[in-house]
């Protein structure tokens, strides 16, 4: 115990000890880390005013009794701090929502940009790897440069596994995709329990799970899938706000049909800024439905020439950098290869 520590304890004189013991014990609770609030209304001090205001949490009080009292002074500046936090996080939120997601992956062999459209890309339960259309029906060659059997045809163009002869051997794959983490298998999976199809009784509890997995693997449409989820309300009850929540985070990662929903919803709020700037994300991700909506608008009068003219530039953008001969040799053989909308 120090002297100062040992004076305090005893009370010796009374005159100047006092207010020295005061200023010791002060300094001492500063020293140890001990926070002193003070009480909004009576103005009392202690470590112990930890009666919160429930609503702006910037004040505090030694009592509920104190709180009741103070209601009436404290509500304007409440109410304020309270709109002010509201705004600001509308802020934040909206800078991280409309940021530009990130780039979309490649294929695997060619190495261009994977097109967003569905026909535009292939899965491949052997090895798990997603291939362009144009990669996935290029035939195969040798070292001599010649085009092999009808065999290596039925090859994958990233593993050259066969492909399966079975339905039984196309689960098998599935299952082992599953087993291995493979998050867009998951997301198979669990449309297959939505649908009730590939040998599986429909089950929304079980593809909620699913997509759920797939999610925290980082696939953006699992996102979308539980968002379409809550929004029809399957295996669950409606919850638009729920909803809404999932189809953020796929925009926000990067999935166009995400991007393009919360566009449709701004629209027919009548916020049209907010929707035009969804529809321009969506355009440069490649989702042609964007672009025929900012032309509506266009033609509404709700967007610029100069808007309108952006956006085309954007989409002729994308084309560019989705675009090869592979691919559109894989188009002109079947429609089911398609990579882009073509009006």
């Amino acid at each position: 115990m120090s002297t100062t520590d040992s004076n305090c304890e005893v009370g010796a004189s009374k005159s100047k000890s006092d207010g020295l013991c005061d200023v010791n014990d002060k300094l001492q609770n500063l020293s140890i880390g001990v926070a002193l609030s003070v009480c909004a209304n009576c103005g009392k001090e202690g470590s112990d005013i930890n009666n919160i205001c429930n609503k702006c949490k910037q004040v505090k009080y030694c009592n509920a009794s104190c709180k009741k009292k103070h209601r009436h002074k404290h509500k304007i500046q409440c109410e304020e701090h309270v709109r002010l936090s509201a705004e600001r996080a509308a802020e934040l939120h909206d800078e991280k929502l409309f940021k530009q997601p990130p780039p979309a992956d490649d294929c695997p062999i060619c190495f261009l940009r994977m097109p967003t459209l569905n026909t535009g890309r292939r899965y491949k339960s052997c090895c798990g790897k997603e291939l362009c259309s144009g990669c996935a029906y290029a035939p195969v060659y040798d070292d001599q440069g010649n085009q092999v059997d009808n065999e290596k045809q039925n090859e994958c163009a990233f593993c050259r596994v066969l492909a399966p002869k079975t339905e039984k051997e196309t689960s098998k794959r599935l299952d082992d995709r599953i087993k291995a983490g493979d998050a867009i298998a998951i997301l198979n999976q669990g449309c297959y329990y939505v649908r009730g199809t590939n040998g599986v009784k429909q089950d929304y509890k079980k593809a909620l799970e699913l997509f759920h997995r797939a999610s925290k693997l980082g696939l953006n449409s699992a996102y979308y899938c539980i968002g379409h989820i809550y929004q029809e309300g399957r295996g669950v009850k409606v919850d638009v706000k729920k909803a809404n929540y999932y189809y953020e985070l796929a925009a926000m990662s990067g999935y166009a049909a995400a991007r393009h929903y919360l566009g449709l919803l701004e629209a027919d709020a009548g916020n049209m800024d907010r929707a035009l700037k969804h529809y321009m994300i969506g355009v440069r991700g490649g989702y042609s439905k964007s672009l025929k909506k900012i032309q509506e608008l266009y033609g509404y009068g709700y967007v610029t020439k100069e808007d309108y003219t952006k956006a085309l530039q954007l989409y002729q953008t994308y084309l560019s950098e989705i675009k090869s001969d592979q691919r559109d040799e894989a188009a002109a053989a079947d429609k089911a290869n398609r990579y882009y909308e073509s009006g």
